[in-house]
């Protein structure tokens, strides 16, 4: 089988941090999230490690100190840290990215679906962006499909780095609206040092359509807009839950990748990431 490298794994410990969104959601409010849970739903399904993506804690900085502290353990498997940062101000940007290399992080996030959209327009933002580049790491992006536009920009103005589209530039698959997107999609992936991410789809199903049927068209057109060589997994643990559960996704992307050749399926499940976030485990 095989081995799946999980590039966006969210960990929620409610003794050490506050995580105000997650309280609206029936499906993760007032439970933990944690390393033992994960390892628990993932036991014989070849999860040979993950990446932790931040949650948007209300103290991300704390955030990123406490799993760097859980990293340390290799008993946990976690083989690196996306962790958040706001590009959006110099305020302390510098001194965050800078205690951050000392650090087992390997990439950053800013959550910008739920932002004003001219934010990651601003040459603030930008310049930040470029800033994460230089130090090699990764910039994860997150956008509804409608800003699938503003992520392009975003992406275009920061071509010397490495880029992730997060969860399939969020797909409306409950709608059954599909072509704006995959135009969309077509675009961004013109940008080589863009990459996308195989995760979160099965959230944006219907409710009890969360299944195979409902997202291989979506799969499908990844495959085709960026090639398997351009794709990562995640499992948007414990996310996936609003929907369906982490075993479910790993079996359903595992039947995603069934066509494709065995090289193809090792990049997309652990070899592309392995280079892009530069982790090892």
């Amino acid at each position: 089988m095989i081995e799946l490298l999980d590039t966006h794994q969210h960990l929620l410990y409610r003794d050490a941090l506050n995580y105000d969104w997650a309280d609206e959601l029936p499906a993760l409010a007032g439970r933990d999230f944690t390393v033992a849970d994960y390892q628990g739903l993932t036991q014989d399904r070849a999860v040979a490690a993950s990446i932790f993506m931040e949650v948007d804690a209300a103290d991300y900085q704390a955030e990123t100190r406490f799993i760097s502290e859980l990293a340390k353990d290799a008993d946990n498997g976690i083989a690196g840290l996306i962790s958040s940062c706001r590009p959006e101000t110099d305020t302390g940007f510098e001194n965050w990215i800078e205690e951050c290399s000392q650090l087992p992080v390997v990439g950053y996030r800013r959550i910008l679906h739920e932002v004003p959209d001219e934010m990651s327009g601003a040459e603030t933002f930008r310049a930040n962006v470029r800033k994460i580049g230089t130090q090699g790491k990764v910039f994860d992006m997150v956008f509804r499909a409608d800003q699938l536009g503003i992520a392009r920009d975003l992406a275009a103005s920061c071509d010397d780095m490495v880029l992730v589209l997060d969860h399939c530039g969020v797909p409306d698959i409950a709608s059954g609206e599909m072509e704006n997107w995959k135009e969309s999609i077509r675009k961004i992936a013109e940008l080589p040092h863009v990459f996308g991410k195989i995760s979160g789809i099965l959230a944006y199903c219907s409710q009890n359509s969360a299944n195979f049927r409902a997202v291989k068209p979506y799969f499908d057109h990844m495959i085709d807009s960026f090639t398997p060589s351009r794709l990562v997994w995640g499992s948007d643990w414990p996310v996936v839950n609003l929907r369906s559960d982490l075993p479910n996704w790993i079996d359903i992307y595992r039947q995603l990748i069934a066509d494709l050749s065995v090289d193809e399926q090792v990049a997309i499940s652990n070899g592309n990431a392995k280079k892009i976030y530069g982790v090892s485990y």
